[in-house]
């Protein structure tokens, strides 16, 4: 509002000032008092002259100095018409008139003189009469404040223009920037203020509701997959248990390993849409040591599986989240190869890659995107055993909230190689 009450005093100065120039400008013109001194000192040394001679000498020294003065008879002056109008102001030089003793006749002019005459009286025969036509009048008068006050405008207007520009622009970035937030954090309970224009306004209602829906979404699905869990799981434990009653050998390990892979099933796909990652605080790991341990974990289960990288790197992170997608790379790594190296290494001063490289036999280029979309399965050479296809998924989920990226690409002479790019100070979402 600041800015807006300053424009407005500026466009009330700029109305004064205008005002005051065109129609009282001659009053204050710089110009015009300098002429009223001089002509009120070429006045003064007239009278003090002793020949005629020596004031005609004076009145030629004048007019080489740029003053048109002429020493004219009384009795050739006439009076002013009543219409007649100075193009100058008057008001210099009835005050130097005053202050230096010399009789202004205002009324009177030489009939050979232009209407820019000011009539001085000399003695009782004689008078002075000076020519005070100012050059560049209009331009003193009229284009001289137009342009001041056109400058004025322009800096008033120039002032409003950012006030406006601020008023739409700065409620604009606060929609963007909850939008960004609430995308990366559906729960961030800050409500956008309604402030700026109506359709901003409008946009950030529009924009809260959403996120209170939304909410509402999270919530139900919370529940749905609660009751899921607990629904599912029971008749699972249930058909376990009598499964591992039958009696006949070679049906009882066929109906384990089916429960078994309808329960991984089960677990893997309410991974997937739990929201428990996006609420895990962050915390500070040894990275290394992080890599190291999840390694020796497969390891332990018979798989070849080794380490290569910086003995330490602090990195912060969500633990959980981090851990489940490296092992969902590590554990899809295993499964279609003999031996697994995991490594990390710093491409620049910013960023951090875990790198994950098998022996199997990889995947077909025209595959390595779709493999991240949740469900796909690829061909049968990677044919992900009992399972939902959703391990890379979770993995690039949890990676994006990270602030990072997954890539997969082929590795010489046979195998993949998975590359989770991470930032060195991680943007958590």
């Amino acid at each position: 509002m600041s800015l807006v009450a300053l424009s407005e005093l500026i466009g009330i100065t700029l109305a004064a000032v205008t005002v005051i120039f065109l129609f009282d400008s001659p009053s204050i013109n710089d110009t015009q008092k300098f002429l009223a001194g001089r002509v009120s000192e070429v006045a003064q040394l007239l009278r003090s002259t002793k020949t005629p001679a020596d004031a005609d000498e004076l009145l030629a020294a004048a007019r080489r100095g740029g003053l048109d003065v002429r020493r004219v008879a009384l009795s050739e002056l006439v009076p002013r018409t009543a219409g007649e109008t100075r193009p100058f102001s008057i008001r210099a030089f009835r005050q130097l008139a005053a202050e230096s003793g010399i009789e202004l006749l205002e009324e009177l002019r030489h009939p050979a003189g232009s209407s820019s005459q000011v009539v001085v009286k000399l003695d009782d025969g004689h008078a002075l009469m000076a020519d005070v036509a100012v050059n560049g009048g209009f331009w003193s008068i009229l284009l001289r404040p137009a342009a001041g006050g056109a400058i004025i405008l322009l800096i008033s207007m120039l002032l409003l223009s950012v006030y406006a520009v601020r008023w739409v622009i700065a409620p604009l970035a606060e929609v963007a920037s909850a939008a960004t937030s609430f995308g990366r954090s559906p729960r961030a309970p800050e409500a956008l203020r309604r402030r700026g224009p109506l359709e901003i306004a409008q946009v950030a209602d529009a924009l809260n509701d959403m996120r209170t829906r939304i909410r509402a979404l999270l919530d139900d699905r919370t529940r749905m997959l609660a009751a899921i869990s607990h629904d599912l799981r029971t008749p699972l434990t249930r058909l376990r248990l009598r499964a591992e009653r039958v009696g006949e050998d070679t049906l009882r390990p066929a109906m384990l390993g089916d429960i078994a892979k309808i329960t991984r099933m089960i677990n893997e796909t309410l991974e997937y849409l739990r929201d428990d990652a996006r609420s895990e605080a962050v915390s500070h790991i040894d990275l290394p040591s992080f890599l190291q341990t999840i390694c020796s974990e497969f390891a332990d289960l018979g798989h070849a599986v080794s380490y290569a990288g910086p003995a330490r790197l602090p990195y912060a992170c969500r633990p959980r989240a981090l851990s489940r997608a490296v092992t969902n790379v590590v554990e899809n790594a295993v499964k279609h190869g003999s031996t697994v190296a995991v490594a990390l290494r710093p491409t620049d001063s910013n960023h951090i890659e875990i790198e994950v490289v098998d022996d199997g036999p990889g995947i077909p280029p025209a595959l390595r995107d779709k493999v991240f979309e949740p469900f796909f399965k690829a061909d049968s050479a990677r044919q992900d055993s009992g399972g939902f296809g959703l391990g890379l998924s979770i993995a690039q989920d949890i990676a994006k909230r990270h602030g990072g990226s997954i890539e997969l690409k082929p590795w010489e002479p046979v195998g993949l190689r998975v590359s989770m790019l991470l930032p060195l100070k991680s943007v958590l979402a």
